[in-house]
């Protein structure tokens, strides 16, 4: 796929063409401020030293309301191949970590822990297929599609639809609504509800969001002179899965700090990969296979310094020749974690994407190793 596209429930930026490729986000970020790119659209990584994916597009549209594709044709059928690590290895990893925060004499106090699944397709896949797809089954989602060649990936895509907005920046007003803590959705209204009002009384949960809320707090201080954190959260809602969330809302102390250099600032946040967050890195790092984008931050950063960036969770990346897609979830762990629980979580969180695509996703049958 040659371009983006981010498509928002109230807004649609499309482009094509490269006019720049950058892989560093300062570079892109200089290139707005002298004139260079009046627009950077793209991906930044998990891993802040990993290449981006940032480009200042040939043309873009930018139209308000939601995403109506011209056309939505079929996907082809898709199987899974692989899953990696195999659900008893990430019950040994979530146990693994478990242990380790249950010591307090360490530092660390939360750790995500991701899985992935490969899949392959009996014919090529259409990124920007397969993101209309996931509109129609999302509709309340933030969907993405981000070529990935000027990080050294050509002709790979990033499909994803999130629940997430990392940071948005108009003017000097800021907004977030940082999503942590989770519980599967059930069919049944009274269950389903009753998973709700769980989360939100869970002191595991509030747990592990109130460190994403503390953490975003301590990073937008210096550059918000005003910052409003409701001091409870609430609950939000996808298809799959029940969030607790927290919308926060602040003005810049400098107009020049740009969407994107918010965007740089906050991520990874601890909702994807934990706190400290040198210290979790150093873990995920030991621990899985590189993430490449998943956990990262898809969006737009325009010359006057606006935009938008969302957090690149419920996504894939698809193969430049459209036959394989590997898709990613993750959980955090806290010291109160059930290994057993988290990798359900994780199974509910890949159902977004790959249940679009009709492809079912493994239950877990004694995953204990």
């Amino acid at each position: 796929m040659d371009g983006f596209l981010l498509a928002q429930p109230g807004a649609v930026l499309r482009t094509t063409g490269t006019r720049h490729a950058f892989d560093d986000a300062e570079q892109a970020a200089a290139a707005l401020r002298d004139g260079t790119a009046e627009l950077i659209v793209g991906a930044l990584p998990f891993d802040p030293r990993d290449p981006a994916a940032l480009t200042a597009p040939e043309r873009a549209e930018h139209t308000a309301g939601p995403w109506r594709p011209a056309a939505l044709p079929e996907l082809p059928p898709v199987r899974i191949v692989a899953e990696i690590p195999a659900p008893a290895e990430h019950i040994a990893r979530v146990t693994h970590l478990v242990g380790r925060l249950s010591d307090p004499a360490q530092p660390l106090r939360k750790v995500v822990a991701a899985r992935s699944l490969v899949a392959e397709s009996d014919a090529p896949l259409d990124p920007l297929v397969l993101a209309a797809q996931l509109l129609t089954r999302h509709p309340r989602a933030n969907v993405f599609a981000v070529d990935l060649t000027p990080a050294g990936r050509p002709g790979a895509t990033l499909v994803g639809a999130t629940p997430e907005v990392l940071v948005a920046r108009y003017g000097d007003a800021v907004s977030l609504h940082p999503l942590a803590g989770t519980a599967p959705r059930h069919p049944d209204p009274e269950i389903d509800a009753a998973r709700a009002r769980d989360l939100l009384a869970s002191a595991k949960n509030r747990a592990e969001h109130a460190y994403v809320i503390d953490w975003i707090r301590e990073r937008l201080g210096p550059v918000c002179a005003e910052l409003s954190v409701p001091g409870e959260p609430e609950l939000a809602r996808t298809t799959e899965v029940w969030h607790l969330a927290t919308p926060i809302r602040g003005r810049l102390r400098d107009p020049r700090t740009t969407a994107l250099d918010l965007a740089v600032l906050l991520h990874p946040t601890p909702a994807v990969c934990g706190t400290p967050t040198d210290l979790a890195l150093t873990a995920i790092a030991a621990e899985e296979e590189p993430r490449g984008f998943y956990g990262g931050a898809a969006g737009w950063c325009d010359a006057t310094g606006d935009g938008e960036w969302v957090v690149a969770i419920r996504c894939a990346e698809v193969a430049a020749d459209g036959r394989t897609l590997r898709a990613w979830a993750g959980g955090g762990i806290v010291a109160g974690s059930d290994p057993d629980t988290e990798l359900d979580e994780t199974t509910a969180k890949l159902r977004t994407l790959l249940g679009t695509l009709d492809c079912a996703v493994p239950d877990r049958i004694d995953a204990r190793p």
